[in-house]
């Protein structure tokens, strides 16, 4: 019988991965578990996997070069999301290990958390009840109503899509700016990211995370926003100059900010931006919600299926060059 290691940590396992997909998993596979309550490093790995055929890795969970050079009957590295950059894809590749990546699964539990947003800035729901539970009467400010403003989305991708009808349904002008994609709804204005930033009331960042959008919303852009605009990262921290970002919000340059990302480990929030009083923040929970966490984990049962059978399993990145096929 096949071998696999799920690195998750026992909570990690139940929040991100499940029962139904555990279960289903050992119908399938002899799995070994990590049952230490910190992320296993990577001589952690490397013990609990070897002898082992497969590895679902956890968001929180490395897999570095070493880890393939010292697995050699290791066949197939797998994650239970899109983002697979806590894997060393080319030192897998190099080795013949197969790397695969999950499915979207998270997009509408994403749109549900952004719309929050907007409407937690737009209202100070989050600064009323910080102070109610402080036992102070909030400042009474008047809000903005989503309907009639104009909301500019960065990145026209899987989520950008979903959350666009949403916004126009509620009567706002939504504005796109994606340099590499087609933007065919009529609803919809595609402007560049510099005329996108100037007349948004909120910019919502929803790009994908490379080389190229490295810091994408630094101190130009950030003074391209409205002095009474609002700023939402959905995507990762890497495209948000995060240094810039304190001195606009410190400065008043621009409203508030909303962040379930940033540069802090495991992609959350950093410490020293959420702290600041005109920014909302959660711990990177857009995609932790029950229906988002078993699509992405039953996608990585489907896959050892697949494995399994000797087939080659959906979500696979590096195919080409896959040669331990076992």
């Amino acid at each position: 019988m096949n071998k696999l290691l799920l690195t998750h940590a026992p909570l990690a396992r139940r929040q991100y991965y499940g029962t139904r997909a555990l279960t289903r998993l050992q119908e399938l596979v002899e799995v070994v578990l990590h049952e230490g309550e910190a992320p296993l490093d990577a001589q952690g790995v490397i013990g609990m996997a070897r002898g082992v055929d497969f590895i679902v890795a956890d968001r929180a969970t490395a897999i570095p070069a070493i880890v393939f050079e010292s697995l050699p009957g290791l066949r197939a590295v797998m994650r239970s999301a899109i983002d697979i950059r806590n894997i060393d894809v080319a030192a897998a590749t190099k080795a013949g290990v197969l790397v695969t990546q999950a499915e979207a699964g998270f997009v509408p539990s994403v749109v549900e958390l952004t719309l929050g947003f907007l409407v937690d800035l737009s209202r100070g729901i989050t600064r009323a009840a910080t102070a109610y539970h402080e036992g102070r009467m909030p400042e009474i400010k008047v809000g903005r109503q989503l309907g009639g403003s104009t909301v500019g989305i960065i990145g026209y991708g899987r989520i950008s899509r979903a959350l666009a009808p949403v916004l126009a349904q509620l009567g706002m002008t939504v504005l796109v700016s994606d340099p590499y994609a087609q933007v065919d709804d009529p609803r919809y204005v595609k402007l560049p990211m510099e005329d996108l930033l100037a007349k948004a009331d909120y910019v919502i960042c929803l790009a994908i995370a490379n080389e190229e959008t490295e810091n994408l919303l630094d101190a130009a852009a950030f003074a391209r926003m409205r002095p009474d605009a609002f700023f939402i990262n959905m995507s990762r921290g890497n495209l948000v100059d995060e240094a810039a970002l304190a001195e606009v919000l410190r400065a008043g340059g621009i409203a508030g900010v909303a962040m379930d990302v940033g540069r802090a480990p495991d992609q959350m929030p950093s410490p020293e931006l959420a702290c600041l009083p005109n920014v909302i923040a959660t711990p990177h929970i857009g995609g932790l919600t029950p229906p988002a966490s078993e699509s992405q984990a039953m996608d990585t049962v489907r896959q050892v299926e697949a494995l399994v059978k000797g087939e080659v399993p959906p979500g696979a990145v590096n195919l080409a060059r896959w040669t331990r096929r076992g």
